[in-house]
């Protein structure tokens, strides 16, 4: 099977075609850190994970890239509101978005790259730009100049008409078309700055990600990506001042965009008050809820974040992991460990579930056909082993070894399975409800029954006795 993406560049899906036959290079553009990383930014950085992780199961060997924007506009006036030094929020925030990642269980990028890091190498393109007739200096401020750059819109779809139509100038810029971006902009008072040939200053957004990626990735890359609402003007802007920086090299073979995560149909925004943090989500869901609920979507397609829709991929995370839990329960008890023709027949029969899985992924990550197929391989292991009342070791680990291997390319089950104790009250309710059985007030045990089940806990009744099992997509 052959893997193919929708390219936003030529706007049509493609055949992956890696410039390099295994190895794939990936720039995504990273947060600017002057706030949390609230689970819109998530949605993208999960969505790539995953593009990773396939990539990695078809046997691409990876360099993956995230850079960190951590001197710009936005946090030079979030400072300002706090009466705090840029670089000292700067860093704050930086941290608490590594905790974020960390918490989501995202593969850790090969580097993330932070702006003030590389002044000199921002300096030096930016030096090459106007040596090469783009770039232009004013009062210590250096533009981009929009008008020498023949593919303008190539990405957006946009024509300079529109764009300059659209565009705003400052007060104070001095720039010679509205359209034209800033490469440096001169000191202001208060503001972090950098010695250059054109003055103290510091650079504009665009050109960071462009000096990063040609120096982590080389001058062309396999995959950029990022959100849609980063096509235009920063990724646009991006392909002009890289290929004019490395005499007209195409810059990403294949430019992918993750669609937006609303609130209630409604886009997050600090205005409308529904800004939800991935920190305070970590706090109430299991983090593998919001993944699940993000690739229940496609990764081009909006997701509405909403209890409803949260609750629905905490259930499915639920019917996943007490599959998981029900084949490492089985291989706690001592079992033979010759497998039989049977056993051979039902392991073999499991590999049409990955073909369905790799087919659903091929068609441009379509990670909401590849789960159906997770779901499906799932009820498939459930009915077998339910009516199987003695498997062999050797096939226990080869079912749970095929289930866990699908399920770690999507990111879902991959954490080291612990039986955590349950705490006093929850065994304590366990055994009143046992008492009441016991007695034949099974009222009341149904009653105990319901409320271990809000709380998370479920049970099972079996000739050995009452199980329990933890519900793992719940908020706790």
């Amino acid at each position: 099977m052959v893997l193919k993406v929708y390219n936003t560049l030529t706007r049509k899906i493609e055949v992956f075609k890696p410039i390099s036959d295994k190895r794939v290079l990936i720039y995504v553009c990273g947060p600017t850190v002057y706030d949390k990383s609230h689970i819109g930014h998530a949605r993208t950085y999960i969505a790539f994970d995953v593009v990773v992780r396939y990539l990695r199961y078809k046997g691409y060997k990876t360099k993956y890239i995230v850079n960190i924007t951590n001197v710009e506009d936005k946090i030079i006036k979030r400072a300002n509101e706090l009466d705090t030094d840029p670089l000292i929020l700067a860093e704050k925030f930086e941290s608490i978005f590594f905790e974020d990642m960390e918490a989501l269980k995202l593969l850790k990028a090969d580097a993330y790259p932070r702006v003030t890091d590389h002044m000199d190498d921002i300096i030096h393109y930016i030096k090459i730009l106007i040596e090469n007739g783009y770039g232009y200096q004013v009062n210590g401020d250096v533009y981009f100049d929009v008008r020498k750059a023949e593919e303008y819109g190539s990405l957006s779809g946009q024509s300079l008409k529109e764009v300059k139509m659209g565009a705003r100038v400052e007060p104070g810029e001095k720039k010679r078309f509205p359209a034209d971006f800033a490469l440096w902009k001169a000191a202001k008072p208060g503001e972090p700055a950098w010695k250059s040939p054109w003055g103290m200053g510091r650079p504009g957004w665009h050109i960071e990600c462009s000096v990063m990626s040609v120096k982590y990735l080389g001058p062309q890359i396999d995959i950029h990506g990022g959100g849609q609402d980063l096509i235009f003007p920063h990724h646009e802007n991006e392909i002009l001042q890289s290929e004019c920086m490395t005499s007209k090299k195409p810059f990403a073979k294949y430019w992918l965009h993750t669609g937006m995560l609303n609130i209630k149909g409604e886009k997050m925004s600090k205005s409308v008050g529904n800004i939800f943090a991935v920190k305070d989500f970590v706090k109430k869901y299991n983090p593998e809820t919001l993944r699940l609920l993000v690739l229940s979507a496609h990764y081009r397609s909006p997701i509405d974040f909403t209890i409803q829709n949260l609750n629905q991929a905490r259930r499915n995370l639920d019917r996943l992991y007490i599959t998981a839990d029900k084949l490492r329960e089985m291989l706690e008890v001592e079992v033979p460990g010759t497998i039989n023709a049977e056993e051979e027949a039902f392991i073999e029969s499991l590999n049409e579930f990955e073909q369905k899985f790799v087919k659903a992924m091929d068609d441009d990550f379509n990670t909401p056909l590849a789960l159906t197929s997770l779901y499906e391989l799932a009820k498939k292991i459930n009915i077998f082993i339910n009516n199987e009342a003695n498997l062999s070791r050797t096939a226990l680990e080869k079912i749970i070894g095929f289930f866990l291997r699908l399920s770690n390319v999507l990111g879902l089950l991959d954490v080291e399975y612990e039986r955590e104790p349950l705490p006093k009250e929850i065994q304590a309710l366990i055994e009143e409800r046992e008492r009441a059985r016991s007695e034949g007030d099974y009222k009341k045990s149904d009653r105990i029954r319901a409320e271990l089940k809000r709380k998370h806990i479920q049970l099972e009744d079996t000739e050995e006795g009452v199980k329990w099992r933890r519900l793992r997509g719940s908020d706790h």
